[in-house]
């Protein structure tokens, strides 16, 4: 993960992607949960799991690039697969490929678990 990512954005650029962060993965469970109480085919219950399970990696913040591409991924397909209004499914297209272009940002899993470490070395005294 560090490799994707030379830091993880404190201060006002994460604050950013938090609230970026926080608005896609609210948007992935709602839709997913309400979308399961409605009883769908088993094939379309399963994509519903998946979006419900990225929207909770996404509020996380964990493996924030894997989660981000398949949620741009889902919401493409979606846009031109179903008919009606694409504008939502484009938003929130390009939030999941902006989240996997910039990352999680400073208040996540990710950068608690990949993000760099201090460490202090204590002179010995003999």
């Amino acid at each position: 993960m560090r490799r994707l990512f030379s830091t993880f954005a404190h201060g006002l650029p994460g604050a950013g992607l938090l609230l970026m962060r926080l608005v896609a993965a609210i948007v992935l469970i709602v839709y997913g949960i309400a979308a399961l109480r409605g009883g769908p085919p088993l094939g379309s219950a399963i994509l519903h799991v998946v979006t419900t399970g990225l929207g909770i990696l996404l509020l996380a913040g964990l493996w924030t690039p894997v989660s981000g591409v398949l949620v741009a991924v889902i919401a493409v397909w979606h846009a031109f697969s179903h008919p009606g209004d694409p504008w939502s499914c484009v938003m929130l297209g390009t939030l999941g490929a902006a989240l996997a272009l910039l990352g999680p940002g400073a208040w996540s899993v990710d950068a608690y678990l990949f993000g760099w470490k201090r460490i202090d070395l204590r002179d010995r005294k003999s």
